[in-house]
């Protein structure tokens, strides 16, 4: 399989390149690969719970699919051997629409009389990556207020497998009577 690129190599927030061509057909990316997130929703889907814990992005940002995967499972991992598996619901609250492409420019020996550089390079599709604002939320924890500290804990081990710095906000969620 090829080596990943670096995730420097797509930090920041662009409009992606699009080619337009006469022919409709020619205008659309293909052969996009699928994200790697396994499941967006983790836990009791359906039981309702006192507190919400949100991760919250510090800075504009595009996380590529494997880092918010890799992510999911460090919070899911740690919360439900803390609380158990049935006392929590995950949430990956962002989507990997935008398309990463990469252009593969030869090396070596007459390299520079075969390739064209960068001109017209349009790539080939390598990943995908969600284009996250400052301020927004990237995963929601609920649940009961006794494992409020174990998700906090979780999401410190989570921030560190993403690219941009995190924080979290508590919200204690209106219960009827």
């Amino acid at each position: 399989m090829a080596k990943l690129r670096s995730g420097r190599c797509y930090t920041t927030l662009k409009r992606p390149f699009t080619r337009k061509s006469r022919k409709h057909e020619l205008s659309y990316v293909r052969g996009v690969p699928g994200s790697r997130i396994a499941k967006f929703e983790v836990g009791a889907t359906k039981k309702k719970f006192t507190h919400a814990v949100h991760m919250i992005s510090k800075q504009n940002i595009q996380l590529r699919h494997n880092a918010l995967e890799s992510a999911r499972l460090a919070v899911n991992r740690y919360v439900s051997k803390a609380v158990g598996k049935e006392n929590f619901h995950l949430i990956i609250r962002v989507y990997p629409h935008h398309v990463l492409r990469m252009r593969k420019i030869m090396s070596g020996a007459g390299a520079d009389r075969l390739s064209s550089g960068m001109a017209h390079s349009y790539g080939k599709p390598i990943g995908t990556a969600a284009q996250v604002k400052e301020g927004q939320e990237i995963i929601t924890v609920n649940l009961n207020e006794s494992g409020v500290q174990k998700v906090k804990e979780a999401f410190k081990i989570a921030g560190k497998k993403l690219p941009c710095k995190t924080s979290y906000k508590i919200i204690e969620k209106q219960t009827k009577k």
